[in-house]
């Protein structure tokens, strides 16, 4: 407990200076960044260095349910970096987007429009870009959006105040729009396979309190998070070759398939399309807890929720899982502009 309750206030503090315009918050002292910016450079010699463009995998999702009902399909887009790009894959089918098109429409049981304006090497800084491009006139407001960011903010050390501030500007101007928006933090850095230490350690530190503060931002911007960090970090070390890409940096199809299992829950609860009620379960770990501490606490667990309760309160939550449908093929041009 008392090392969450010290994330927990870390994170607080990047929030509180992403809230005022703060651009710092210096964890890390300077003989510390010496020599994680020597490891960066080594590192990227084996990691990260996919050049190839991510399958697009826009279009209509669950097309069959279409004839089924006059309601009209849902809108899901996609925002952020490579991980939600999906880059890694050459199959559409095994981009996370794709994956959680075709979960949405078969618990919806409905039509699914899917729209991905990520960016493979994106920063935060980008997604004020992205959102312009997801609510251009002439467009129609997705009904819930996905983002996924934060890898490359640590990476290139963007000050984690300014991370957060441009992905909570992001999440409020989304929901202002009525768009539901759920977020997957920042994911583990320190199980990039080629990554030894200390630069293990640092990324690992750096990626969870990104992670928190991320969901402290998002919280209280509207949003919902899930926590990818911890859920993929074990699996990633343990299973290397099966859930990283050819680069050593990417997920693998078995890896976004973890990942999109995580949100997909979250993504339909945001719908109200999810069967578990929207209350804690004491016996599951569940409860409601200071926005801070429940951000602490998912940041350390894979796969947890985090939403809005009574301010200053949120909900920390563990919701049960469900296999992926297999993904079909799409047809772009069936997407409503």
């Amino acid at each position: 407990m008392p090392m969450t309750m010290s994330r927990a206030r870390v994170a607080r503090r990047i929030a509180t200076a992403a809230a005022f315009g703060g651009g710092g918050v210096g964890l890390l002292g300077v003989a510390t960044v010496g020599v994680l910016l020597t490891e960066v450079r080594l590192a990227r010699r084996t990691v990260g260095g996919s050049s190839d463009i991510p399958p697009c995998a826009d279009g209509r999702y669950g097309a069959a349910f279409g004839h089924r009902t006059d309601r009209p399909p849902l809108r899901l887009g996609f925002l952020g970096d490579s991980t939600a790009a999906g880059q890694g894959v050459h199959r559409a089918s095994h981009t996370p987007g794709a994956l959680l098109a075709s979960g949405l429409a078969a618990l919806s049981e409905l039509p699914v429009d899917f729209r991905n304006v990520a960016l493979p090497g994106a920063q935060s800084d980008d997604l004020e870009r992205q959102v312009e491009l997801m609510l251009a006139e002439g467009t129609a407001v997705p009904d819930v959006c996905v983002i996924m960011i934060g890898a490359n903010d640590v990476t290139h050390r963007m000050p984690l105040a300014q991370s957060v501030r441009h992905l909570s500007e992001g999440v409020r101007r989304l929901r202002a729009a009525g768009c539901e928006v759920v977020v997957g933090t920042c994911p583990d850095l320190g199980s990039v396979e080629p990554v030894y230490q200390p630069l293990r350690w640092v990324a690992r530190r750096l990626s969870r309190q990104l992670a928190a503060a991320q969901t402290i931002g998002v919280i209280e911007s509207g949003g919902r998070t899930v926590s990818l960090g911890d859920l993929l970090g074990p699996e990633f070390e343990a299973h290397p070759r099966e859930l990283f890409g050819p680069d050593n940096y990417h997920p693998s199809a078995e890896g976004y398939a973890t990942a999109a299992m995580a949100v997909l829950p979250t993504l339909c609860a945001s719908l109200g399309l999810w069967p578990e009620e929207e209350r804690p379960e004491p016996s599951r770990g569940e409860g409601i807890l200071p926005v801070e501490q429940a951000a602490a606490e998912a940041a350390s667990e894979g796969g947890t929720e985090v939403t809005a309760s009574r301010a200053p309160w949120a909900l920390l939550k563990h919701r049960r899982r469900r296999q992926l449908p297999a993904a079909e093929t799409t047809d772009p041009s069936s997407v409503t502009p």
